[in-house]
């Protein structure tokens, strides 16, 4: 049986769950393949109707999922009532995307003569992939886990999801699962539209089952590349959308720190410490100027962090992780600990905090400190010159984020936004990257490692395109058309019509 483990107390729970054989995963994957068949038959309103349901039956369950994933993850009942709350809207906003229909970019274009000679009769739209696999992240046991953004997008393009539930929250997970097949079973919904499987070995077999279209997954770059290279080693090969590792430069003008130096290092204290650290937003790399100014930013900082207390990571296996890599930050000859107090035992950790100038930063010596650290750690790097800074930016990987904190009519500020463009899925501006708001304009992504698909967002509306692939009907008779490229338009889907862009009937 399986075993919910709570990280502050060490306190275990035998779960009436066991892992998922191997058998049981192709059945699984089969049913979903199947589920997803009928589930493109389905209008637009009723696959609408099934994502509120969804979030309906959620909000339900919600004292039991809030109270099994406290005692899973020690994140505390306000941190995750607030996350139910965004889950629950990620469903109903997904619903709201189907129902606008702009996502299956529809288009017809009636046979025609033009300078290249006849045209065919041609209508294309986005269809679904298939069956989707899902992998829950430890840290979102609700936003970025079985009823997260991944399951709400890829069944919003109609495509049935089978989750692989992450061991650090099986109990959630399980509860969950159970709210998300009852709303979907209010609305007569095929057996399969969402399954979750348990075990290590299950997820491997997901990726490699022949009935699974795609994948997405957010978690450890280490563990995201031994997926994508399971799914690019199939006979044939599937989408893999994983997001691995950010370190999330935030840059402080030398105007910005002279201007809001207490501000800024307060803010960027509260930032990387936000839920222990543990967000693939935190900005792990701050780029401060040396001088007075940048001191004052750097104390105000440290001062923050020491008044934090002790945190309680996600697992024991994270809060090793984390140890492990506060001790090779500490052993760089070049790097001064600004706040590293003796790390406490099992989950319990603190925060980190050190230096280092952007020479140093910037070579080769130094390449581990560019990487990810998962956890309430944070590396300052001290620049002299616009040169140095720079230099020290581009050593650094690509991120999901970037952040610029300058004052208005700075002389550095357009240089670094249009950096920042070429190296990072979200650029900001005297604002801190935590907290990624689901919306039509959100792109959480960005190139390598921060993602596998710079294309591709795992948060917002355009989630729902990595579970679609376009199909073009040629000359094929109006009976035989799917009813979104119809003439008539059963489903009063947005079109583009000979070129020019109809709206859905109001």
């Amino acid at each position: 049986m399986i075993t919910s483990l709570n990280p502050a107390t060490g306190e275990e729970r035998v779960l009436d769950v066991e892992e998922t054989t191997l058998d049981q995963v192709a059945a699984i994957c089969e049913l979903a393949h199947r589920a997803t068949s009928e589930l493109a038959t389905r209008s637009l309103t009723w696959r609408g109707s099934m994502l509120r349901a969804m979030a309906d039956a959620l909000e339900e369950s919600g004292e039991s999922i809030i109270a099994a994933a406290d005692f899973e993850t020690a994140l505390g009942r306000a941190r995750l009532k607030g996350e139910l709350r965004r889950t629950a809207f990620q469903l109903r906003f997904f619903a709201d995307v189907v129902e606008d229909t702009t996502f299956l970019a529809a288009s017809i274009d009636h046979a025609t003569d033009s300078p290249m000679g006849p045209l065919a009769d041609m209508r294309r739209l986005r269809v679904p992939l298939g069956a989707v696999a899902v992998f829950g992240s430890s840290n979102f046991p609700l936003a970025f886990s079985v009823p997260g953004g991944d399951t709400a997008s890829a069944l919003a393009a109609g495509c049935a999801v089978v989750v692989k539930a992450h061991p650090a929250h099986p109990h959630t997970s399980a509860l969950c699962a159970a709210a998300l097949r009852e709303g979907a079973r209010r609305v007569g919904a095929p057996e399969g539209t969402l399954e979750v499987v348990y075990g290590f070995a299950a997820g491997t077999a997901l990726v490699t089952d022949a009935n699974i279209a795609a994948v997405g997954f957010t978690g450890s770059l280490f563990a995201g590349q031994a997926l994508w290279r399971l799914a690019n080693e199939r006979p044939v090969p599937i989408p893999f959308y994983g997001e691995l590792g950010s370190a999330n430069p935030l840059v402080v003008t030398p105007s910005a720190a002279r201007v809001r130096a207490r501000e800024i290092g307060a803010g960027a204290a509260g930032s990387m410490t936000l839920g222990v650290g543990q967000f693939c937003t935190k900005p792990g790399l701050l780029f401060v100027p040396e001088g007075s100014d940048g001191d004052a930013l750097v104390n105000a900082l440290v001062e923050s962090l020491v008044a934090t207390s002790t945190f309680t990571m996600l697992t024991g296996g994270i809060a090793a992780h984390f140890r492990e890599s506060v001790a090779a930050i500490a052993a760089h000859e070049d790097v001064v600990a600004l706040v590293a107090p003796a790390p406490e035992a099992g989950t319990t950790v603190r925060a980190q905090l050190f230096g280092v100038d952007a020479r140093t930063f910037a070579s080769e010596a130094a390449r581990d400190l560019r990487e990810e650290c998962f956890g309430p750690l944070a590396l300052v790097v001290r620049y002299e010159s616009s040169d140095d800074l720079f230099a020290a930016l581009r050593a650094a990987s690509a991120s999901l984020t970037l952040s610029v904190f300058a004052e208005a009519e700075d002389p550095d500020a357009a240089g670094l936004v249009d950096f920042a463009a070429t190296r990072a899925g979200r650029v900001i501006v005297n604002g801190y990257p935590t907290g990624v708001g689901v919306s039509w304009s959100m792109h959480h992504g960005g190139p390598w490692p921060a993602t596998t698909a710079p294309l591709a967002t795992s948060v917002g509306a355009a989630g729902i395109e990595r579970w679609l692939r376009a199909l073009t009907y040629q000359s094929v008779p109006e009976a035989l058309l799917p009813a979104p490229l119809r003439d008539e338009n059963p489903w009063g889907v947005a079109r583009r019509v000979d070129g020019v862009l109809v709206a859905r009937p109001v």
